[in-house]
């Protein structure tokens, strides 16, 4: 049974519009609920004789009424606590409620301030720019030993902006699960978002790929049934290997520590978002832009 892709695809392009304003919106009023990593705090790093389960530690730190808190294990023993910024008297206090459940040697403890965190936000966000710029330099290198109807620079722009909305809509879950459930934007947080980009771009280039090869082979076909055609062939493939990731990552996010859950859940979120925006939402793009130049060809 093949599928008229291009048949509602003013429905797909107007379905992205409206979650990007969504997004939008949501980014605008709700912002990023930014965790320690962004927003400043203090960091201990402390080694048990033997390490309690992290539930144990985080029934004990609450204790204390810390605001937020984060725990990651390091090594066999060891474990870094990530907290609001506390004085010395409140490190105190962690450190012999720590002793309780076993014996603790301190190894540090420092605090990260406002300058530094702005700091971090600022390479994040130049980190960011710079993958998206080598994802259009690959996608063009890849697609520019071929002509065609299209050319590369044009393929890794469409790649781009479809990639764009990938993250925006990603970035507006998360801003709506801060507000409403706490979810922390964080250094893991950024991470997944850069796995995305990496995931959803080789869904994109397939796709492309079946499409600049059939317009090679069949250049004289209506090009909404040759781009129907490309998706059709690509359909199944692209959805069992999205499927088969997010059973992954659904695993992890049901049975992994609580810090591996938001890491799983942006994941989950960017990778349905970018499967679909590859057979939903660039295909339609590059179908209007290619009909634009055979228009525009067929005047001149």
């Amino acid at each position: 049974m093949k599928i008229s892709f291009l048949k509602y695809s003013k429905i797909f392009v107007g379905i992205a519009i409206i979650l990007s304003l969504a997004s939008i919106i949501c980014l605008v009023l709700f912002g990023l609920n930014l965790g320690i990593d962004f927003s400043g705090g203090s960091i201990i790093e402390i080694n048990f004789e033997k390490r309690p389960e992290n539930q144990e530690i985080e029934k004990k730190l609450r204790e204390l009424e810390l605001k937020e808190f984060i725990l990651q294990p390091a090594g066999q023993n060891g474990l870094t606590v990530k907290t609001q910024e506390i004085d010395d008297l409140t490190y105190q206090k962690i450190i012999s409620k720590l002793n309780e459940l076993s014996k603790v040697e301190e190894i540090g403890f420092e605090s990260i301030g406002p300058t530094i965190s702005r700091e971090l936000v600022q390479k994040t966000i130049i980190l960011i720019i710079i993958a998206f710029v080598a994802l259009l330099i690959y996608i063009t290198i890849a697609f520019s030993k071929i002509s065609g109807a299209i050319s590369g620079w044009q393929y890794g722009l469409i790649s781009i902006l479809t990639l764009f909305f990938d993250i925006l809509i990603t970035l507006g879950v998360i801003s709506t699960l801060g507000r409403f459930l706490n979810f922390q934007f964080n250094i893991p947080i950024v991470t997944a978002l850069l796995t995305i980009l990496g995931y959803t771009i080789n869904d994109k280039v397939i796709v492309f790929d079946r499409v600049r090869e059939n317009l090679r082979k069949e250049s004289g076909s209506p090009l909404m049934l040759l781009i129907d055609k490309s998706l059709n062939q690509v359909f199944l493939r692209s959805i069992s290997t999205g499927t088969c990731t997010l059973l992954i990552l659904a695993s992890i996010f049901i049975l992994g520590e609580e810090t591996l859950k938001y890491f799983a859940l942006t994941l989950i979120t960017g990778i349905i978002i970018g499967t679909l925006s590859s057979l939903f939402l660039a295909n339609p793009i590059l179908f209007y832009w290619l009909n634009f130049r055979q228009k525009l060809q067929s005047r001149t």
